[in-house]
C-alpha cells in the first residue's frame, strides 16, 4: 500500500516537472513571448481608452441636447426626450458594469453598436470607412518612402555637394510642416486666394452617384478626390525618408565591402544600387513596416479638412459627438494595428538582416 502511495506521489510529482519543463520551453520561443506581450498592450490601451473617452467632456446625451437647443430652438425637456428615444446608452449605470460589459463584448469579437447611428454596428462603420484611408494614406506613404528613399540615397553619394546641401535643407523643412497645417494652407491659398484648386468639388472620397465597382471611371474618380490628401501625406513625409536613407546610405559607404567591391573593379551604378542601397535601405523597411500601423492615426487630422469620408473624417464626428463605441472601436482598430506592425516590423528585420539571425 505504501509503495502504491509512493508510485503516485512520484507519478504526480514527475507531471509537474514535464509541465513545467514545456512551460518553460513555450516561454522560450521568441515568438509566443512576443505574442503574449502584444496581447497585454492591448489590453491595457482598450482599458485605458475606454476610461479616457469617459473624461472627455460631455456625454452623447449632453451634445445632443445642446445641439437640438442651439440650433433647433427645442426645450431642453423635448430634447431630452428626443435623446431617450433615439440614444440606447444608460449615461446613469455605474462605470465599473459598463467596463465589464464592454470586455464581455470585446471578448465575443463584438465592438458594440454607434450611440448616434442608431443600430448601426461599429464594425460596420469601420469596415466601410477604412479602405478609403487605405486607398489615401498606403498610396502617399508607399510613393513617399519609394521617392525619398531614392532621393536620400542620391544625397548621401553626393554628400557635402550642392544638391545634398539643397536636399538636406529640404528634407528637413518638409518633416517639419504638420500635414494639418499644410492642408489647410493648400486650400486658403491655392484654393481661395488664386482658384487653381476647385477644393468644393474635390471633397468626399467619391462623386456623388458614382457606383463602387472595379471600373476606369470608378479608379479615377478616387484619385481625384485623394489627390489632396495624398499630396498632404506625401510633402508632409517624403522629408524625413529622405533625411534617414541619407543617413543609412552614408554609413554603408564607410563600410569594407564597399572599399572591397571597389577594388575589385565593379562599376559605381553596380555598387551604388546592389552594395550599398541594399544595405542601406534595411532599417528604412522597419520603419515602413512601424509607419503602417500608423495610417489611420495619420488621417485624424487631414480627413476633416478635405471632407475626405475615411476613418479618420470619422473618428472626427465621433469625438464631437462623444459617440463612446466608435471611439473605442476605431481606436482599439488604431492599436492592434501599431501592435501588429511593430510584431512584423521586429520578425522583418531579422529576416531581412542575416546578421541578426546569426546571433540568434
Amino acid at each position: 500500500m505504501v509503495t502504491t502511495i509512493s508510485e503516485s506521489v512520484a507519478a504526480v510529482e514527475e507531471e509537474d516537472v514535464q509541465r513545467q519543463s514545456l512551460l518553460r520551453g513555450i516561454w522560450g520561443i521568441y515568438l509566443v513571448r512576443r505574442l503574449f506581450r502584444a496581447f497585454l498592450t492591448i489590453f491595457f490601451v482598450s482599458t485605458l481608452i475606454f476610461f479616457l473617452v469617459r473624461l472627455l467632456p460631455g456625454n452623447p446625451i449632453e451634445v445632443y441636447i445642446n445641439q437640438q437647443m442651439t440650433q433647433y430652438g427645442y426645450s431642453y425637456e423635448d430634447a431630452a426626450n428626443q435623446a431617450r428615444a433615439l440614444f440606447a446608452i444608460d449615461t446613469d449605470q455605474p462605470l465599473m458594469l459598463q467596463y465589464l460589459d464592454y470586455l464581455k463584448n470585446l471578448a465575443r469579437g463584438d465592438l458594440g453598436k454607434s450611440v448616434v447611428v442608431s443600430g448601426t454596428s461599429v464594425a460596420s462603420i469601420i469596415q466601410s470607412r477604412i479602405w478609403w484611408t487605405i486607398f489615401s494614406v498606403g498610396t502617399a506613404l508607399l510613393l513617399s518612402f519609394a521617392l525619398g528613399s531614392i532621393i536620400g540615397m542620391f544625397m548621401a553619394y553626393r554628400r557635402g555637394k550642392l544638391f545634398d546641401s539643397i536636399g538636406t535643407t529640404v528634407g528637413s523643412l518638409l518633416n517639419s510642416i504638420p500635414n494639418y497645417l499644410l492642408a489647410l494652407m493648400i486650400i486658403s491659398f491655392f484654393g481661395v486666394q488664386l482658384g487653381w484648386i476647385p477644393y468644393t468639388k474635390m471633397r468626399g472620397s467619391v462623386t456623388s452617384g458614382q457606383p463602387v465597382e472595379l471600373s476606369f471611371a470608378f479608379i479615377g474618380d478616387a484619385l481625384y478626390h485623394a489627390i489632396l490628401p495624398i499630396s498632404v501625406y506625401v510633402i508632409t513625409t517624403i522629408g524625413g525618408w529622405m533625411l534617414l536613407m541619407k543617413s543609412s546610405t552614408v554609413s554603408a559607404l564607410e563600410e569594407d565591402f564597399v572599399t572591397a567591391a571597389r577594388a575589385r573593379g565593379v562599376p559605381e551604378w553596380r555598387v551604388l544600387f546592389f552594395y550599398v542601397g541594399r544595405n542601406a535601405i534595411l532599417p528604412l523597411f522597419t520603419q515602413l513596416t512601424i509607419s503602417i500601423g500608423f495610417v489611420v492615426g495619420g488621417s485624424l487630422l487631414v480627413e476633416p479638412i478635405f471632407q475626405y469620408q475615411g476613418i479618420g473624417q470619422r473618428l472626427f464626428e465621433a469625438i464631437q459627438q462623444r459617440d463612446y463605441p466608435t471611439l473605442q472601436g476605431i481606436f482599439l482598430m488604431i492599436t492592434i494595428s501599431v501592435v501588429i506592425a511593430n510584431l512584423v516590423a521586429d520578425l522583418l528585420y531579422s529576416r531581412l538582416d542575416p546578421r541578426i539571425r546569426s546571433k540568434g
